[in-house]
């Protein structure tokens, strides 16, 4: 079987089990992500190791020369497309984040926020250099990991449970998105210091020079792109003028993928980082609608889905025996932080008691830049394989806990389900 069809015969059992998990997913009470993710780790080392199998892994019949009987790479072929997925992922979720909103949300929502991504990023550093990992970069980096909120996991909870109006539900919802802000900023600090350490002190130190230049880098990076979101209307005025088939999404792709480039060629920050920021500009433009109408389809069809299981394909649990103990504590770490970061943070910001708790157990869940960062570190070999493996269990855990959670913190209201259906649908 040639490489193409083996591709295709990937491609299309990839899409099916994504979209069956998480439907059945749904049934259950969980998020779809949560169902998507559970199928990449059955599908991969863990359970079934479905790459190694007959078909997938070897070219039989028909190959002559070094071709036959060789192993074929289908794992970097999955990755790239998922790359793809997590850029598009990105561009998405800049579309979706609302600067006014943001603006409107108040001192609480920023203070949770803040709380919940530095007690994560300093417990989960100090957890990892406990067991033997290095502070820079593996350590921060496993901070840097436990930083997200997933916004749509939460708002779905919300809304099912009837608390999406509440002065809590909002205030959850205002500092998940500002949190994923903040933990996309830290991540491209990060990944620049560790690319600049690297390359010029190693592990053990840090070259104040090499680190000054690369914080320069990032300041012209963001600089020169904010000022470049002013040609973005014009462009896609320009490409709607074509009058052919999808101009002004191709248009926005073509932003996404130049933003994406240059910010870890030019900047030396994350691809998705260009990605997100691309997205926000685009937010800004007349042509958001139409960018959405499209953008949605295509990414949440094909490459989404695929970036969920390639985690499950990259992931192997059966790494994890060694270091349960890890495991087990960095679950831990990952729950309690985020309810006593964003919790305390919030009772100091003026909630009480109890509605800074359930500010707290709402930012618990990882859900997908949880994974972004992840699958970033181990692409780019800030962390091991099997770091990864335990940070793909976490965002489990902490998607699977936070629904019951929510219920249990929050009194339920009836006869708001229905009128935020349509709310909850600009966070998929």
């Amino acid at each position: 079987m040639s490489h193409f069809l083996q591709l295709l015969l990937l491609l299309s059992l990839v899409i099916l089990v994504a979209k069956l998990a998480g439907a059945l997913a749904g049934r259950i009470g969980q998020p779809s992500v949560f169902g998507e993710i559970l199928a990449g780790l059955i599908l991969g080392p863990t359970v079934l190791d479905m790459l190694g199998w007959p078909v997938f892994a070897t070219i039989s019949g028909g190959g002559t020369g070094s071709e036959a009987g060789e192993a074929l790479p289908l794992l970097p072929l999955v990755r790239d497309l998922a790359d793809v997925g997590v850029v598009l992922l990105m561009f998405v979720a800049g579309l979706e984040t609302d600067l006014v909103e943001m603006r409107r949300v108040g001192r609480v929502a920023f203070w949770s926020a803040f709380g919940g991504v530095v007690l994560p990023l300093v417990l989960g550093a100090a957890t990892a250099v406990a067991f033997g990992f290095p502070l820079y970069w593996q350590g921060i980096f496993i901070g840097t990991i436990l930083t997200a909120t997933s916004v749509s996991i939460s708002a779905q909870t919300l809304l099912e449970i009837g608390a999406f109006r509440s002065r809590e539900g909002a205030t959850i919802l205002g500092a998940a998105v500002i949190d994923d802000v903040m933990g996309i900023l830290v991540l491209s600090l990060v990944v620049a210091l560790a690319k600049a350490s690297s390359g010029a002190a190693g592990a053990s130190g840090v070259d104040v020079r090499a680190l000054l230049l690369v914080g320069g880098r990032i300041v012209l990076y963001f600089g020169a792109a904010w000022a470049c979101g002013r040609l973005i209307t014009p462009v896609l005025r320009w490409a709607s003028s074509l009058g052919v088939s999808q101009a002004v999404l191709a248009g926005a792709l073509v932003i996404a993928f130049l933003y994406a480039w240059a910010a870890e060629y030019v900047g030396e920050v994350a691809a998705i980082t260009g990605a997100y920021v691309a997205g926000v500009l685009v937010a800004q433009t007349p042509y958001k609608k139409d960018v959405d109408a499209g953008i949605h389809p295509l990414t949440y069809s094909m490459f989404v889905p695929l970036f969920f299981i390639s985690i499950g394909l990259q992931a192997n649990g059966r790494e994890l025996g060694a270091h349960a103990g890890f495991t087990v504590l960095l679950v831990l770490v990952a729950i309690v932080s985020k309810v006593v970061g964003s919790g305390v943070l919030a009772r100091l910001a003026g909630f009480d008691a109890r509605a800074s708790l359930r500010v707290g157990v709402g930012m618990i869940s990882r859900g997908e830049v949880g994974l972004i960062v992840a699958g970033y570190g181990l692409t780019n070999g800030i962390i091991p394989r099997d770091v990864f493996s335990a940070s793909v269990l976490v965002v489990l855990v902490t998607t699977m806990v936070t629904p019951p959670l929510l219920r249990l913190v929050f009194p339920r209201r009836a006869g708001e389900h229905v009128q935020m259906e349509e709310s909850i649908a600009h966070h998929p």
